[in-house]
């Protein structure tokens, strides 16, 4: 999804799309109207959660599942496949409803407090459809990745008195506290109630490891059908070292030896029925001189559904797998802060989310649950970063004028600072949709 433009008061825009990302409250200084704006950006997919689903990556021109969890981490895919156009509308009416979610936190704080606001948006760029109700406008617009919710602080044409008190920019630092981190407390609070509806229809995934990896697909005419690998096949060990019954990196340490060795033979301990043998494969050559067999992979687990039988136990299965998630949310997000070298190409923007979303949906639509929970709540805590286009952002100004005795910077400090981070949001969302779209498997084959 790609970013949040917040800022002070005056104006938030926010197309969301990117993947860690947050959800700015954009400062547009021309025509200062304020936008609490979202964008999200997801700087890596954490695995979802201590259950585990199927989950897939790309390994050469397929997705293999990667492991134990759910991991949605762009890290592991090599290539992008978004596969049926219906489980592409499922990944994106997801993305939709979260962006809608947040930005009705927002709005409704805004509203509750009497605080005017005159348009909610869903998507950016020009308007595709929308009607105006009790003075705001609602509008659908072309590039359904983003939305914002809009104030006339400063807005000629609203006919609104520049010290109207029910402007946000003239109500006091809680007032607008409590507006711009509404969002954030939506995502929080949808997250939650997407686990606890799965796991009173679903139940939560429980799953039991087996040694080895498990080869779920072959693809037609790839180098492993070629050589005689079969669906339903078992690796038990690559180039004579065993796999452990730790699915992903079981998974990775064949995707990292295939990628290694284009042209060279690998050899594979398979297990096929009862049966016990070595195959030989010779990866074909991917366009970027990386080894490819074709085939996915997940861990060899065998996975069940546990049910709560009480209520008590239902909210302790929903805690803990809220907690499970937001966990290895903080966890990848501590990773790329700290690791930034290595984990900056593990980024992932709104083409890469829609085209996992999509695999997810098309693997096992209870991944969806989790999948829905992991954005909300990587949204969450994405936008409470200080940074600049981000809620964190604007509500550290609030903080800091908080701080200074209710004395609020100048507009044309405040006005650069959430510029300046807008911008780079920006580029960083585009930049990160080109190459998500360029990493797309139709896309890739006809380069």
């Amino acid at each position: 999804m790609l970013l949040n433009i917040s800022s002070s008061p005056i104006s938030h825009r926010n197309p969301h799309f990117l993947s860690n990302f947050n959800n700015p409250i954009s400062y547009f200084p021309r025509r200062s109207k304020t936008h609490l704006s979202k964008s999200h950006l997801f700087p890596k997919f954490t695995p979802l959660s201590n259950q585990t689903l199927k989950n897939r990556v790309l390994f050469g021109n397929k997705r293999c599942p990667d492991g134990e969890r759910f991991d949605f981490r762009a890290r592991a895919i090599s290539g992008i496949d978004l596969g049926s156009f219906e489980s592409v509308l499922e990944a994106i009416a997801v993305l939709t409803t979260i962006i809608v979610v947040h930005e009705s936190g927002h709005f409704l704080a805004a509203s509750l407090q009497g605080i005017h606001v005159s348009k909610f948006a869903i998507g950016f760029g020009p308007i595709l459809a929308k009607f105006d109700y009790n003075n705001v406008e609602y509008s659908l617009r072309a590039f359904p990745l983003g939305g914002f919710v809009g104030f006339p602080d400063n807005d000629p044409d609203s006919g609104i008195p520049i010290d109207d008190e029910n402007l946000l920019k003239n109500r006091p630092t809680l007032d607008r506290s409590i507006v711009v981190s509404a969002g954030i407390i939506a995502n929080v609070i949808f997250a939650y109630a997407i686990i606890f509806v799965q796991v009173l229809s679903v139940g939560l995934p429980v799953q039991e490891a087996f040694p080895g990896v498990l080869v779920p697909e072959v693809k037609t005419f790839s180098a492993a059908s070629r050589d005689g690998l079969l669906s339903g096949d078992v690796i038990l060990a690559v180039d004579g070292t065993e796999l452990s019954r730790t699915g992903p990196d079981a998974v990775s340490k064949i995707v990292d030896i295939v990628k290694r060795n284009p042209k060279s033979d690998v050899v594979f301990r398979i297990e096929r029925g009862n049966k016990y043998f070595d195959i030989r494969v010779t990866p074909d050559k991917n366009f970027d001189g990386t080894g490819k067999i074709g085939v996915q992979l997940s861990p060899n687990v065998r996975i069940t559904k546990v049910r709560p039988r009480n209520i008590p136990e239902t909210f302790r299965f929903v805690g803990r797998e809220f907690m499970g998630l937001s966990s290895n949310v903080l966890d990848g997000l501590k990773q790329t802060f700290f690791n930034f070298s290595q984990t900056a190409s593990k980024v992932a923007g709104p083409v890469a989310i829609i085209a996992v979303g999509a695999e997810v949906a098309r693997s096992n639509i209870d991944g969806l649950y989790q999948f829905a929970a992991l954005l909300n709540i990587n949204l969450a805590v994405i936008n409470l970063l200080p940074l600049p286009a981000l809620d964190g952002g604007t509500l550290a100004l609030i903080l800091l004028e908080a701080v200074r005795g209710g004395k609020k910077l100048p507009v044309e400090v405040e006005q650069g600072i959430m510029s300046s981070g807008i911008m780079l949001v920006i580029f960083l969302g585009l930049f990160l949709i080109v190459k998500d779209t360029l990493s797309l498997d139709f896309i890739k084959e006809m380069l």
